[in-house]
């Protein structure tokens, strides 16, 4: 009974993960919708002879929705990744510096989502607003900024944890092109 409420848990754990990297991805989509908006509401208004600057609310939208989406594509395997080295290392050297990058990853980004959101609290409690037309508090975009760092970090140490538990990694894309495969 024991191993089925441990299993379990895990079941429900990765269920609850896998949605939260997905809602993130959703509120990105969201916020770049908001970019558009912001866009077409200038450009609409410009025809009509009003001046209308959007510009800073698309600016914290491009804020939110780049650090909301960063925990969904690490995990679709969307990132940027250089392997020229760590793809040719054999297979369990390789397993241990995935290892060591989730694990810098995960220590970087959490002391960076640490600071974000400790900015984010001193922005409220100062009461600081944006210098333009909008003048928004400045811990609205902070705390978004700091909750999708703090996803990421939760997805790095999410995978770390299963690269510890001997798995391969999930945050790998296909190679569609083989660009880098030796010829010979």
């Amino acid at each position: 009974m024991l191993e089925w409420t441990s299993w379990s848990g895990i079941v429900v754990l990765r269920a609850f993960l896998d949605k939260l990297y997905d809602c993130c991805g959703y509120i990105a989509a969201v916020f770049m919708i908001g970019i558009a908006g912001a866009i077409l509401a200038q450009i609409l208004s410009r025809m009509r002879g009003v001046t209308l600057d959007a510009t800073e609310f698309a600016g914290l939208c491009l804020a939110a929705s780049t650090f909301f989406g960063l925990a969904h594509t690490f995990r679709r395997g969307s990132h940027v990744r250089i392997d020229l080295i760590i793809g040719r290392l054999p297979q369990a050297t390789r397993h241990k510096v995935e290892i060591f990058n989730c694990l810098l990853g995960a220590v970087v980004v959490s002391f960076l989502g640490w600071h974000v959101g400790l900015l984010a609290i001193q922005s409220f409690q100062f009461h600081d607003v944006s210098p333009g037309l909008l003048a928004m508090p400045f811990w609205i975009p902070q705390a978004g900024v700091a909750a999708g760092i703090i996803v990421l970090a939760v997805a790095l140490i999410d995978e770390l944890v299963w690269l510890l538990r001997g798995g391969a990694p999930r945050y790998q894309a296909p190679d569609e092109t083989g660009l880098d495969r030796p010829v010979a």
